[in-house]
């Protein structure tokens, strides 16, 4: 019995398996006689259509990119949801990546004023960071910039987005809620807030927000201590406030945290370096594409004429560097801490005729004494590592501090 239960099985798993290989060769001549007799969709024709013009020859770039226009027109399924607009940049940006440099990009045009406002640091509307929270269905709060309007009106982290102007949000609305609630710099906006289950109302004034703001503090034996985590747009007419405030509260030396800081405006940075060099020291030099050097000198004397120490590690990068390695070289400051990133290539913001931009390498910067920078990176002059305890270098408890603490022995 078993003998025969076995012959079945194998003979119904032999049917299964003859009957599949039968249809897959009728479904496989069929498909054949169907492209070959029909010239115009044959796989041929496709390949002959789209080879026609060599891939290699980037001076017929432009008529190459239309007849894969033609054939996805021709033959892609979903034709009738083709979005131009999307193929178009998507084109324009797979281009500019093919440099294989990540610093170079090209922005659409419908993002080129949020991205403007992230490279400034500074936009106009209330001062909030937003979250979309699904379960609850709302546009949540995540917490206010300090000194923002939001702040001093008391808009509170935690707080559901009701409504904004009357009209009310929900947790879809989020990609959108932003460009509601910012607008022009001195109009009001209207926000309906929930908080512990009650509604409330706020008449808030739109202002120009600083999303990375300088903070200070004066510590043991009047040091004065100046973190600055970005080199946004007037950052170097805010590190003069500070410091003077640093110096009316008694301060007679400055640390400036530029530990983390990822970078920004160059000028802001060489502004501050011009605050505290002689007049007549170099504070950078950049060379072109063409081998054309250019080399940036400190236009006045010195309005800051203190000690000064810098704290620097690994990603201090751009930006920082370039204040860095200016008081460095020109003898001004001691630099503390641990390695650079090291880029030192510098990028430019080209608007282009249609709203959109290219921002796009254009120079490699030196140091004063000409040393180079990128994928090297500025060595301290005291390396000090961080105690293997501290969890996060974004956040380090002042105890632990060793990088700190020694800038603080330095000055002393």
């Amino acid at each position: 019995m078993k003998e025969e239960k076995k012959q079945r099985v194998y003979k119904t798993v032999m049917l299964v398996i003859l009957t599949a290989f039968i249809t897959f060769m009728i479904t496989a001549f069929s498909m054949y006689t169907y492209f070959s007799n029909n010239s115009e969709i044959s796989f041929s024709n496709i390949t002959d259509s789209i080879g026609s013009i060599s891939t290699g020859n980037n001076t017929d770039l432009e008529k190459y990119l239309k007849r894969i226009k033609q054939t996805i027109d021709k033959y892609y399924l979903w034709n009738d949801d083709i979005d131009e607009e999307k193929l178009f940049d998507g084109a324009v940006e797979g281009y500019v990546a093919g440099l294989g440099d990540e610093y170079t990009e090209y922005i659409p045009a419908d993002e080129m004023e949020e991205y403007t406002e992230e490279i400034t640091g500074n936009f106009v509307g209330i001062g909030i960071y937003m979250i979309a929270d699904e379960e609850a269905g709302r546009v949540v709060v995540y917490y206010p910039i300090p000194e923002s309007p939001a702040e001093k009106a008391g808009i509170k982290a935690g707080d559901y987005i009701i409504s904004v102007d009357g009209t009310e949000y929900t947790s879809d609305d989020f990609d959108n809620i932003a460009n509601y609630i910012k607008g022009e710099e001195g109009t009001t906006v209207h926000l309906e807030v929930e908080r512990d289950g009650e509604r409330l109302s706020f008449d808030i004034t739109r202002e120009k927000i600083n999303t990375n703001p300088i903070t200070t503090r004066l510590i043991e034996d009047n040091i004065g201590y100046l973190k600055l985590p970005s080199f946004d747009e007037e950052t170097s007419e805010d590190f003069k406030t500070k410091v003077e405030e640093l110096q009316s509260q008694g301060a007679k030396s400055l640390i400036i945290d530029l530990r983390n800081n990822g970078g920004g405006i160059v000028e802001e940075a060489t502004e501050i370096a011009d605050d505290l060099l002689d007049k007549g020291n170099t504070i950078i030099s950049t060379v072109d594409n063409a081998d054309k050097k250019e080399i940036t000198y400190s236009k006045e004397d010195p309005i800051f004429t203190m000690p000064v120490v810098v704290l620097v590690n690994e990603n201090s990068a751009s930006a920082s560097e370039i204040l860095a390695c200016s008081l460095q070289d020109n003898e001004r400051a001691k630099i503390v801490g641990t390695k650079t990133y090291g880029k030192g290539i510098i990028q430019t913001l080209l608007s282009l005729t249609d709203g959109s931009g290219l921002k796009i390498t254009t120079e490699e910067y030196y140091t004063p004494k000409g040393t180079q920078i990128h994928k090297v990176g500025i060595t301290p002059d005291e390396v000090v590592e961080l105690p293997e305890t501290v969890e996060t270098i974004y956040a380090v408890k002042e105890d632990q501090d060793t990088q700190l603490h020694k800038a603080i022995e330095i000055l002393k």
